[in-house]
């Protein structure tokens, strides 16, 4: 997160000598990378004051627009001098170069003002997707701009791009609806995801007959080059049913009850970190294919970016542990959730929490990496939430903890620690 010392802003025409409280966006070009900033904005008079990035600031208008100065942790300076348009704001940023304090450097900015809260309760909001993204990133458009409190009813894809009523849409590859901009969370703060409800909108999914590569020894491997053909799956949504459309003898009567996930769901990275991949996973969630995304369950993930830009897609009719498939029962689905924000405090792993448990995910590269960032994941929720220390923390783990695999379809693999809540009853939670 950057902190400043000084801004030059011109004010739109029509403000007046006082004005509320403005929500601003601005966005940063550092030798070709693009960064965001929060600004929170309040004129009284000539006077002026809010928080840049978290950070409170004074100054005053002038006669060509306004001056705010900041002072960092470091009492580092930096200055922004911005004209106005009918679009925002753009102009140039002076910074302390990154390499020798001594030093300056020149950048280019942009800033948009964001809306203001709609008067009265939370509200419902129905959208509509008409595009997707295949990458989690901090520079798309919102589709949404929501709060705390808000829910949204909206739809997914599937993960090859097919809509409920068969039509692609997008590009394969775990497409995402979103994404949404959730005012008021910013970097440092945990956005809180209530799934609401999660339903099958049509009446088939796609699979494969594969398993991956981790999930074989070498006799098995060699066995398994006849597999990876394409299996249709048909979805009876009346008796909440799946079976295979064409079943072979030994699975005719086969028929397993549906579970409905979100395989994808994410937050844009932040401090000017690249666009990430929809197949991929990260501290901000991702391609995370945990069956436990299932409605009913509240997802917990760190923001990375002035509005944690939230996107979700990949649904499942069904996945076993592990995703040893390749892929799980892929398919369209109808989604509601909520959106709250906790200010002020940061997670280092996706968590999840159901009615009766509390999990986080590890993801890395390798199960063992996988395990180390779930069991740590785990210690870090027991001692904010319980205030518990690293002896208390280990004790429980040693008799309850339980870990499972999520997912070892992709480039990274999952690990799952849970808790039963049963453990935690008798424990002070903050």
């Amino acid at each position: 997160m950057l902190r400043y010392a000084m801004l030059f802003i011109f004010l739109f025409p029509g403000l007046g000598v006082a004005a509320d409280e403005e929500h601003w966006l601005i966005q940063l070009d550092r030798w070709g990378n693009r960064s965001y900033q929060s600004l929170t904005l309040t004129t009284q008079g000539t006077n002026i004051s809010g928080k840049l990035d978290g950070d409170n600031f004074v100054g005053k208008r002038n006669a060509k627009g306004m001056v705010l100065t900041v002072t960092d942790a470091d009492k580092a300076s930096y200055t922004y001098t911005a004209t106005s348009s009918a679009n925002g704001m753009q102009g140039t940023a002076d910074f302390p170069d990154t390499n020798n304090p001594k030093a300056r450097a020149s950048h280019t900015f942009t800033a948009r003002r964001l809306p203001d809260r709609p008067a009265g309760p939370a509200r419902q909001y129905d959208f509509q997707p008409t595009d997707y993204s295949n990458e989690f990133s901090p520079h798309r458009s919102p589709v949404l701009t929501i709060w705390p409190g808000d829910t949204v009813k909206t739809k997914t894809i599937d993960s090859g791009g097919v809509d409920e009523h068969g039509v692609t849409k997008a590009l394969y590859g775990n497409p995402q609806t979103g994404p949404f901009f959730i005012s008021t969370a910013e970097p440092g703060d945990t956005l809180v995801i209530h799934l609401k409800r999660l339903r099958l909108n049509r009446d088939y999914a796609d699979s494969l007959d594969s398993i991956v590569g981790r999930a074989m020894g070498p006799a098995l491997a060699a066995k398994a080059e006849s597999l990876g053909k394409s299996i249709r799956w048909k979805l009876d949504r009346e008796r909440g049913l799946a079976s295979p459309e064409k079943p072979s003898e030994g699975l005719r009567n086969l028929s397993l009850p549906v579970r409905p996930m979100l395989g994808g769901l994410a937050v844009a990275p932040g401090n000017g970190s690249p666009p990430v991949s929809t197949g991929d996973t990260g501290r901000s969630g991702g391609n995370m294919d945990f069956n436990e995304v299932i409605e009913g369950n509240t997802v917990y993930l760190t923001v990375q970016q002035p509005g944690a830009l939230l996107y979700l897609g990949d649904a499942h009719a069904l996945q076993g542990d592990g995703e040893t498939s390749q892929y799980g029962l892929e398919t369209s689905m109808d989604v509601e959730f909520t959106v709250d924000v906790i200010k002020g405090k940061s997670v280092n792993a996706p968590r999840v929490e159901s009615p009766t448990q509390i999990m986080v995910l590890g993801q890395a590269g390798s199960l063992d990496d996988a395990l180390r960032a779930a069991t740590t994941g785990m210690v870090q929720w027991l001692q904010q939430d319980y205030g518990l220390s690293l002896s208390e923390c280990a004790q429980i783990l040693g008799s309850a903890i339980r870990f499972s695999v999520p997912n070892l379809a992709g480039r990274s693999v999952g690990v799952a620690a849970k808790l039963d809540k049963t453990v935690l009853v008798n424990l002070l939670r903050r």
